[in-house]
């Protein structure tokens, strides 16, 4: 009997190595708060990974489409029923978060006799500005970080996931629009793709350029836009990447 819960311990052991050796290798998810609005990037191929989820929010997710397509419909009907009940814009990612998904994965995750979320998201809800902008990064097993504004990414690897940030920190130009932060973020992606990293030497500028465009030629670019500035009570727009299709000059 005293044994039990050292077992309890190990399966949960076995059941996070489990989740992170089926989820590695996937395509990663990254967001960006902007000016304007709160831009979402990820590159598929032929499943989605950039979703609307109500007036102001929205996902990215990398993992197995058919978890990421539940997660995602538990988080609309999360927030038409706050919506419902209270108000649209008492729709907020902290509530549907904090008292919803993340307690229904963590249960999925602990249950050793049902199938964890093979699944990792980045939630965004777009703010009256930057400031106010919110970015939760929820992962299988429940965890979730939540952040004011700024840059999230979503990589199989931890380690990984955290160099990019900082790189992407460290080298942000600035953007002056959408499709510049989109090419930045792509360059991340690139380097979290193929496993260069982000050490000394990382690529020249048009060597990522290059690398991104070739890799995404037989994939999909999904960008999702939370526009701050629109006369429409729903703030998501599905950008179109061909207008990332000019070289841009560095």
């Amino acid at each position: 009997m005293t044994e039990e819960p050292y077992r309890w311990l190990e399966a949960i052991g076995n059941r996070r190595e489990y989740v992170r050796e089926q989820l590695k290798g996937g395509s990663p998810v990254l967001a960006a708060s902007l000016l304007d609005g709160i831009l979402l990037l990820g590159v598929s191929r032929g499943q989605g990974k950039v979703f609307e989820i109500h007036d102001r929010h929205a996902v990215a997710a990398l993992g197995h489409p058919a978890d990421i397509e539940k997660v995602r419909q538990a988080a609309i009907d999360a927030a038409h029923l706050e919506a419902f009940t209270r108000a649209p814009e008492d729709v907020s990612l902290r509530r549907l978060v904090g008292f919803g998904l993340s307690a229904q994965l963590k249960q999925n995750f602990e249950q050793l006799f049902t199938a964890p979320v093979l699944g990792e998201f980045v939630f965004a809800e777009l703010g009256l500005d930057p400031r106010t902008d919110v970015l939760v990064r929820l992962r299988f097993d429940g965890s979730f970080t939540v952040q004011r504004g700024g840059l999230m990414v979503v990589a199989p690897d931890a380690d990984a996931e955290a160099e990019a940030v900082q790189w992407l920190k460290a080298n942000w130009g600035a953007p002056t629009s959408w499709a510049d932060a989109a090419r930045q973020l792509l360059e991340a992606w690139w380097l979290l793709s193929t496993g260069r990293g982000f050490g000394d030497p990382v690529p020249t500028p048009a060597e990522r350029e290059a690398g991104w465009r070739a890799a995404t030629a037989d994939g999909q670019i999904e960008l999702g836009w939370l526009k701050r500035q629109t006369h429409r009570a729903i703030r998501y727009e599905a950008l179109d990447p061909a207008q990332l299709s000019a070289p841009v000059v560095k």
